[in-house]
């Protein structure tokens, strides 16, 4: 009886393969009808579907003549295709394809194939079914891996362009290729700024570009991450208020400073803000009492005097040079306001000037600068910028080098 009923079974085997192309041929006409989206695809596109259809179709009858020695023919029918295949159609798209198929298949059993036939086919197609479907989830989980892997080298590639000043149009491709949207000038707001702080816990660096990216999308900025030895880099694109974004993203930083670069044009110009970050990531210790974040420019004497000639240059033309204007008497006011030690008074009687008008003038220096000489941070910004200026610039009211 076993034997009979192995050769019934063979030649019920061999009745399915000689339906093999009848059942390809069906199942193609059914996507197209049924699918519009197939319908759209190019020519190449479709034959790559067909490819996979068929060939899904005669594994199942190898899998249904011997389901022990091909067990593992459910999970070989997408080889057919080529790697695009998960980049031309979605996992919900091939679902779509195998759930037509296998309708065609299940109807047509019964015009194909004698009576006798139809259940026990019937019911080994629901089992292999279930086999493609896990096999397309596993193609798909495989595909989205290696994207993953490769996007996160390509953003690394991206970030590390920016630190070292190599930004160029192929750095603004490879940016949009990773949907930084900001790149091309696509937002309302293709503003950039870099925020460079520590790397978080080792155990933590797979998760951190993901978490990021995505908590920059809900605060309304595009964001590219990178690691970069014990340093993490962002590159925050489509706002204007950096340091808001820094501060929702600062806890998938490590313990200590984070440093925000100056808001800048476009992708292009991020070396300028990436510069500023990196040199007051150097010097912020200089400041134990910076806040997190900190803007790299509220850092400009400590990055002086830690020898980055952008901050030195940035003071004297910015703080210094206005001052020297017209007659000078706010730089003799502000330096005169600084000897003293913070005090109006003694101002006032070295320049034997009212104290109404010292207070004027210094209102007059806030204005011009930014920087208000009573504050004590500002005063010591103001006397650094003093310095430097007199330095690189001994003649009042000269332009500086």
């Amino acid at each position: 009886m076993a034997k009979e009923a192995e050769r019934e079974h063979l030649a019920r085997a061999e009745r399915l393969q000689a339906q093999t192309g009848a059942l390809a041929t069906a199942a193609t006409a059914a996507m197209d009808e049924k699918l519009p989206w197939f319908r759209g695809l190019s020519a190449q596109d479709r034959s790559w579907i067909g490819l996979v259809a068929q060939s899904g179709i005669t594994a199942f009858v190898d899998w249904f003549r011997d389901p022990e020695e091909n067990s593992s023919m459910p999970t070989r029918i997408f080889g057919s295709a080529p790697r695009e295949f998960t980049r031309v159609i979605s996992l919900h798209q091939t679902v779509d394809l195998v759930r037509t198929t296998i309708d065609v298949m299940e109807t047509a059993f019964a015009d194909l194939l004698p009576p006798d036939d139809v259940p026990a086919v019937h019911g080994a197609m629901q089992r292999y079914a279930r086999e493609v479907a896990f096999a397309a989830a596993t193609v798909y989980a495989q595909a989205a891996e290696m994207r993953g892997a490769w996007d996160a080298r390509l953003e690394a590639l991206v970030v590390d362009s920016v630190i070292r000043g190599e930004a160029d149009d192929a750095v603004r491709s490879r940016a949009s290729a990773l949907g930084w949207s900001g790149a091309a000038g696509t937002t309302g707001s293709a503003d950039v700024a870099v925020v460079v702080g520590r790397a978080p816990a080792a155990e933590q660096n797979a998760q951190v570009a993901d978490a990021v990216r995505h908590a920059a999308r809900e605060a309304g900025a595009d964001a590219l991450c990178a690691i970069q030895g014990d340093r993490l880099v962002l590159v925050l694109g489509g706002t204007g208020k950096p340091v808001e974004i820094a501060q929702r993203l600062a806890h998938w930083f490590g313990p200590g400073p984070i440093v925000v670069g100056p808001v800048v044009k476009d992708l292009m110009a991020a070396v300028t803000s990436a510069r500023a970050a990196v040199a007051g990531m150097r010097a912020v210790a200089a400041w134990p009492a910076a806040p997190r974040p900190v803007q790299a420019d509220e850092l400009l004497p400590e990055r002086s005097l830690s020898g980055d000639g952008h901050a030195r240059r940035q003071l004297a033309t910015d703080v210094y040079a206005p001052l020297t204007a017209g007659d000078g008497v706010l730089l003799d006011t502000v330096s005169a306001y600084l000897d003293s030690g913070g005090s109006i008074e003694a101002t006032a009687r070295a320049m034997f000037i009212h104290a109404n008008t010292v207070r004027y003038r210094l209102k007059r220096v806030a204005e011009l600068t930014g920087y208000q000489p009573l504050n004590p941070r500002d005063a010591f910004t103001l006397r650094v910028a003093l310095t430097l200026g007199r330095l690189l610039n001994p003649e009042p009211g000269s332009t500086v080098l």
